[in-house]
């Protein structure tokens, strides 16, 4: 029954088959899922304190449960909660990107109580696509458990220059440094900005 109603809410999201169609308390699954994507914010002030591990857990096992191209799961994930480290890895970063005022190193992490560094495989061309979903998975489920998040690319250009930082992150050997997402309770509600549907058309 549990794998009929997914399969259901997939093809209402689908538009395969309308609500009408559909058991209502599988309705409620697909609105459900829309409404957090409509929802879901990119959050720059958080309350102090980092995301409990419990829920990171939850969170992490959401991203990896994305797609990815042939399952390579081309990936790597390294989460930093505690402030002591997040320090460490910024001084390192500082040190290889000396021409950098550090100020600014430090606050392209927005103040992010919990940080996600994701790396890709660059022999699988599209490895970045596959780190993209894993990202989406992460902020989306982030979203639904009251955890907010911002994608960030700023710190991986200083990141990619400070290779004691990488290695600090423990990176496989190979692994480049894509994207960051921080994550944190919010201390603000933003309103959404405009999104332009004339960039998406039907092609007859």
């Amino acid at each position: 029954m549990k794998t009929l109603n997914i399969l259901l809410a997939g093809l209402c999201l689908a538009g395969v088959i309308s609500c009408k169609q559909a058991p209502v308390e599988t309705c409620d699954k697909a609105d459900a899922v829309i409404e957090n994507i409509m929802a879901r914010r990119s959050i720059r002030k958080y309350k102090e304190g980092p995301v409990a591990r419990e829920t990171m857990q939850t969170i992490l096992e959401c991203g990896i449960n994305a797609p990815s191209g042939q399952n390579r799961q081309s990936w790597e994930v390294r989460v930093v909660d505690n402030l002591e480290t997040m320090d460490e890895i910024i001084s390192l970063m500082a040190a290889g990107n000396p021409a950098a005022d550090p100020g600014m190193i430090k606050g392209c992490f927005r103040g992010c109580p919990t940080m996600i560094f994701i790396a890709n495989d660059p022999s699988y061309d599209f490895s970045v696509i596959d780190c993209g979903l894993l990202s989406q998975n992460i902020m989306l489920s982030g979203h639904a458990l009251g955890v907010g998040s911002v994608c960030l690319g700023s710190p991986v250009r200083f990141l990619r220059n400070a290779p004691e930082a990488i290695a600090k992150l423990g990176f496989s050997e190979g692994y480049t440094p894509v994207i960051c997402i921080g994550m944190g309770y919010p201390d603000e509600a933003p309103e959404a900005k405009p999104r332009d549907f004339g960039k998406v058309k039907f092609v007859d």
